[in-house]
This record gives C-alpha cells, structure tokens and sequence, in this order.
C-alpha cells in the first residue's frame, strides 16, 4: 500500500513540474474567450463568442488578458482563470454592456456575482484534453497566492450547486460556502478562502 502512495506520489509531482504558470497576454484572447464560454458551459458555436474574445484583448473589461492568467502544460495553452478586485465589477463590466447592447440592440442587465472585499475568480476553464491533471487546481492556487501577495484578504467565486466535483476541488484548496445565490438563473454557492496568514 506504501508502495503504490510513493508511486502516486511521484506521478502527481511529475505532473505538476508540467504545469507553468504565466501572465496572460494580448495574444491569448481567442484562449480567455473560450474559457468564459466554457465557465458558461457552452462554446464557440455560441451566438456571443465572439463578444468575449474582443472583450479578452481590450486592457479596460474584465475579461482583459490583463486580468487572467494562463497554465501551460509541456509548453501549450491547458487553461486559464480571469479574476479581478469586486470593487471594480461595475467598471470592469461596462464594456461588456455596451457591446452587447450595440449586438443585441437592447439594454442587458445581470446581478452582481462578486462585491468590495474580494478577489473574485470570474472564470476558470482547462481545455477538455488536459483535465484531470490538476491544471484547474494549479490555477487556482496561484490565483489566490497572487491575491493575498497583493493585499486581498479573501478571494472569492461562484459554484454551481449541480457541481459537487468542483465544489469539492474548491473546497480542498481551503474555500468554504459563504451564502448562496442565484447568477443567470442557475443556483449558487458562493464560496470564499480567507488568508490564513492574514498578510
């Protein structure tokens, strides 16, 4: 039974040094924008796709690149996570707004998924071919060490109550429930990790 902890162990190492970590940049946006899709659960087919790609490449939405991070694993694009200060969700989510007003020829509204007090992870995605791999947690994780470096004493995100997986990786990395809430007509949790350090 040792034997084969040491073998997982070893396994889960050597994936981990595959994973690297970087800045997104301007030349990501085709990536940033697949992945609010899929944090929306649904893709490139989508009649807006191309709304979050444009908004992935401008340095003023929170969508920018500017705003995201990406993982690489062996050198190519697996994933990436987009968060921002909720102080900004207003400011951020205008450009949003306005284009999709000028798409759509009507006004949007959408409740507020984050506020003052909080980094919040907008949208974490890992493309279909290396889940499993611990990408999504690589992104995480460095999200929140780059939060609480930078001042944020809570980092926030939102959970599908029908995702118990996700709930469950959240949770392992130290995010608990803090209320629930409904975003764009699905059910909610609303989850927070709290710097232990308080640094």
């Amino acid at each position: 039974m040792l034997f084969v902890f040491a073998n997982f162990l070893i396994l889960a190492l050597m994936e981990n040094n595959r994973i690297t970590i970087r800045e997104a940049l301007p030349e990501d946006a085709a990536l940033l924008g697949r992945v609010v899709l899929m944090a929306l659960h649904t893709d490139d087919s989508h009649l807006l796709s191309g709304i979050f790609k444009e908004l992935a490449a401008r340095d003023d939405s929170q969508y920018s690149y500017k705003n995201a991070i990406v993982a690489e694993f062996d050198g190519k694009p697996a994933g990436a996570i987009i968060g921002y200060d909720g102080a900004r969700l207003h400011e951020l989510r205008r450009p949003l707004f306005e284009l999709m007003e000028k798409r759509t020829g009507r006004a949007i509204e959408i409740e507020d998924e984050t506020s003052a007090g909080e980094f919040y992870a907008d949208s974490l995605a890992v493309l279909p071919e290396y889940r499993g791999r611990g990408v999504g947690r690589a992104l995480l994780a460095d999200v929140c060490r780059r939060a609480f470096e930078n001042g944020f004493c809570k980092v926030g995100l939102l959970v599908d109550v029908a995702n118990p997986k996700a709930e469950a990786m959240y949770a392992s990395l130290g995010f608990r429930r803090v209320n629930p809430t409904t975003f764009l007509g699905l059910d909610m949790w609303h989850m927070q990790k709290e710097n232990e350090h308080g640094e």
